[in-house]
């Protein structure tokens, strides 16, 4: 019996694992496949290598056994084999729920996931009123919370990039004079974030201005690698910089009017169309006095694509981040529960409110998360990467930024936050920088639907798999 039991639970386990890497890694790394940063491919590499260098380095090895303490699991130590298989009916529920979301291609909470699971064995088990619902209440205030305020500091930052760089009159230039001040500002952030609590597993810990000093000469150095870099990117030298900007400045928004003036004419009718069509008629002919459109938009085009690469490279670096940081927050919180229960079967005394995790446990963990993501993670990529609104390295750079600083401020300020409703939410903040028009909303509404619906849905399908373990294998 002993033996069927690891055998189920780590079968069990990885199963979940596998969706979670598909869901919840496929959306910490979508903005930068979908941006086309990176190939998936690359992707998979680098969450592969930073994923289990977070957890092994960055990684608590003692987690909860049961994710925010919705139940107590001390009120199962009289019969274990409850609790043994109560889990196993959580983990299962989280798996299936977390891999039909991902059919759907809804990015959703592994988290509340588990959660739900828990609380539908535990409701069941020990009653409605053992759990902690101001717990289950903080969680709701993450779906209002963790999008909204990533939203918003996507939405300043992004606005910040079109403002000081897309609308420049040089756009390249403006990247090159920038970009070394962002790789800073991206560099400082995640070492702050990432070893102000020192690194636990090998019991290394750092005073604050240490800290500070560190990832102040992180970011230097990167800043200085950056500035090195941008400036072997050079401008086309048959024009002058000078009158190239104002001329590319001139074309791309009367370019803009154009289009905008097209538009207005196809929606009216009668003398407002007759009217509209005048107007661009003077617009096209203006345009075409200031200069030679092919030359110029050409060169405005590869002014764009120059600043795009800038950016992608940026993207890079955050991605890698974002990696580590959930290989180091979410990957031992994973297995935590898999953990607890190999521990409860070999020895059924053994139940407590946290748990050893052992480096093989969390080697297994982040093999299954890689293998999801390589497996099944393309559909959820392609939902935060390209079908809530279009991203482009600018736009994912911003997003990933803002999710990541999000998650750090709310970390800081013991505020509750989602990694997956972060992103979704920054990714949305950009879109509604580019403006509402480039946002899918019913997808949107669908997502909002699937988070609200996630604790439910998994706490009823872990009650139907905890009474067929219960029928078949507790007398």
């Amino acid at each position: 019996m002993e033996l069927f039991l690891i055998i189920l639970v780590l079968v069990v386990g990885f199963y979940m694992l596998w969706n979670m890497g598909a869901n919840d890694v496929g959306n910490a790394v979508g903005t930068s496949v979908g941006s086309g940063a990176i190939t998936l491919k690359k992707a998979i590499i680098i969450a592969a290598v930073l994923e289990f260098a977070g957890a092994l380095t960055l990684g608590s090895n003692v987690s909860e056994t049961i994710k925010s303490g919705i139940i107590n699991p001390i009120q199962f130590q009289y019969d274990p084999y409850i609790f043994v298989f109560g889990m196993i009916s959580a983990l299962l529920a989280t798996a299936i729920w977390v891999q039909i979301a991902t059919f759907f291609r809804w990015p959703v909470s592994i988290t509340h996931a588990i959660v739900g699971a828990v609380i539908g064995f535990g409701s069941i088990v020990v009653g409605v009123h053992s759990v902690q619902w101001s717990v289950v209440g903080t969680i709701a205030i993450s779906w209002v919370l963790s999008p909204a305020l990533s939203g918003i500091i996507a939405y300043i930052f992004f606005s910040f990039v079109q403002r000081k760089i897309l609308f420049a009159y040089n756009p390249l230039l403006a990247t090159k004079r920038i970009a070394p001040y962002l790789v800073f500002l991206v560099l400082f952030t995640f070492i702050m974030s990432t070893i102000t609590n020192g690194i636990e597993n090998l019991h290394i810990k750092f005073s604050l201005p240490v800290v500070i000093l560190i990832s102040i000469t992180v970011g230097l150095i990167g800043a200085i690698i950056c500035r090195f870099i941008v400036k072997k990117i050079h401008l086309d030298s048959k024009i002058n910089p000078e009158v190239a900007s104002r001329q590319e400045q001139q074309l791309y928004s009367l370019g803009k009017a154009h289009k905008h003036l097209i538009r207005a004419k196809l929606a009216s009718s009668g003398k407002t169309s007759q009217d509209i069509g005048e107007l661009v008629s003077s617009v096209g002919t203006i345009k075409n006095d200031v200069g030679d459109k092919t030359k110029w938009e050409s060169h405005l085009s590869a002014d764009y694509r120059a600043v795009e690469r800038i950016f992608a490279g940026l993207q890079i670096i955050t991605a890698c981040f974002v990696a580590f940081a959930h290989g180091a927050n979410d990957v031992a919180n994973a297995i935590g529960p898999v953990s607890a229960v190999l521990q409860v079967i070999k020895n059924p005394l053994s139940i407590a409110t946290q748990t050893f995790i052992p480096i093989w446990l969390l080697i297994f963990g982040g093999a299954g998360i890689i293998i999801g993501l390589a497996t099944y993670g393309w559909r959820v990529i392609e939902t935060i990467g390209k079908n809530i609104t279009q991203l482009t390295p600018t736009r994912g750079f911003s997003a990933e930024f803002a999710a990541a600083s999000t998650i750090l401020i709310a970390s800081k300020l013991g505020l509750p936050i989602s990694t997956t409703h972060s992103i979704v939410g920054a990714v949305l903040g950009v879109g509604v920088a580019r403006g509402l028009s480039s946002l899918n909303f019913p997808l949107i509404r669908d997502i909002f639907l699937s988070w609200i619906i996630t604790i439910p849905s998994a706490a009823v399908i872990s009650v139907i798999f905890f009474y067929f373990f219960k029928f078949f294998f507790i007398t």
